[in-house]
């Protein structure tokens, strides 16, 4: 099974991946931020039990991480593969996540909430991201009594969580709206109708390398069905855009366009020392560059393989060893000149 970042999924010239995610509570326990440390135990154990020897779920290889187990640079690691939050990763208290060999599935235990149900898959794939996370919702329902109320639905930490619990992201590659100036006009149009905007890490991140992740606010008053169809929409519509744009972009100016794409290539492809934020924004030149035909003989599966990959906690667990910032700069240098040579 690989992970989701080594597939191909649909409309991936702008859609990285899709994800959804369920917010749950466990009755009659409190919520993680009163919860104590054996309470926090018994949550654990209730959800390993309801889902790590369910046959439902043979096939999936799900294992738990105990966060308490793990160093800095394993916490960090499934952060960047966006398995579970940079919250999760300084957390203290009693916590983990169970996760599927594939990685599309993610269960983290004792964040903000005592549960929050994750699938991630490549692409726009939203509704097929839904559809596991309730094939994991209903396992978990079968076995533990969620906070639910009939007026306000599933109890949550966070009130604006309160309803379905769900929350539908896309992470989007926004190159030619970024380049043009328009993604002001994007974003704005997105806070409008409801939707938040954050960086490739979520809340408090930047957008680097052009990536950003676009998620529904609201879950009050909306079935499941009504969120996913309601940020699709948008989600279709912000396609377009970046699409057109980006063919405005090269037809005005050929020469421009092609000569950022290969002045970008030619410095991941040669470079000796680089940072991971100089990487993504070069790799997000060489991503439009694909998309647009420019460069024949590199596919965006590759390119999503590169950045995920060359992130700091990735690379090092790669390495197998700690290393410094300077360090990690040759290292990361030398894994993207090995993935695109000959590439080019």
């Amino acid at each position: 099974m690989r992970s989701w970042y080594l597939e191909k999924g649909p409309e991936n010239d702008v859609v990285i991946s899709s994800r959804v995610r369920l917010a749950r509570n466990i009755k009659d326990y409190p919520f993680p931020v009163k919860i104590t440390a054996e309470q926090s135990r018994e949550v654990i154990e209730k959800v390993k039990n309801a889902l790590l020897y369910n046959k439902l779920f043979a096939d999936k290889g799900l294992k738990f991480y105990d966060m308490q187990q793990l160093n800095s640079i394993e916490r960090q690691t499934l952060v960047e593969k966006h398995l579970i939050s940079p919250e999760m990763a300084e957390k203290q208290a009693v916590c983990g996540a169970i996760i599927s060999k594939d990685e599309i599935i993610s269960v983290m235990i004792n964040e903000e909430d005592h549960l929050r149900i994750q699938s991630l898959l490549p692409g726009m794939q939203i509704n097929e991201a839904k559809e596991t996370c309730m094939m994991i919702d209903s396992a978990l329902e079968e076995k533990i009594d969620f906070a639910f109320n009939d007026r306000y639905g599933y109890l949550t930490c966070c009130p604006t969580n309160i309803g379905t619990g769900m929350r539908a992201s896309f992470m989007l590659h926004l190159p030619a709206l970024t380049i043009s100036g328009y993604i002001r006009n994007v974003l704005e149009a997105c806070g409008k109708l409801g939707m938040a905007v954050r960086g490739l890490y979520g809340e408090h991140s930047e957008a680097t390398g052009n990536i950003f992740q676009i998620s529904n606010q609201a879950t009050l008053g909306l079935t499941e069905d009504d969120i996913i169809a309601g940020i699709s929409n948008i989600i279709t519509q912000i396609i377009e855009q970046e699409r057109n744009v980006r063919n405005e972009l090269y037809k005005q100016n050929p020469l421009k366009t092609e000569d950022r794409v290969f002045r970008s290539l030619g410095i991941l492809t040669n470079a000796r020392v680089i940072s991971a934020e100089e990487s993504l924004k070069l790799l997000s030149d060489v991503r439009l560059g694909v998309s647009l035909g420019i460069i024949k003989n590199i596919d965006i599966k590759t390119l999503n393989e590169v950045m995920v990959i060359i992130q700091p906690a990735i690379l090092q667990k790669g390495v197998g060893s700690a290393l410094g910032p300077d360090e990690r700069d040759v290292k990361r240098a030398e894994i993207i000149r090995n993935k695109l040579a000959g590439l080019e």
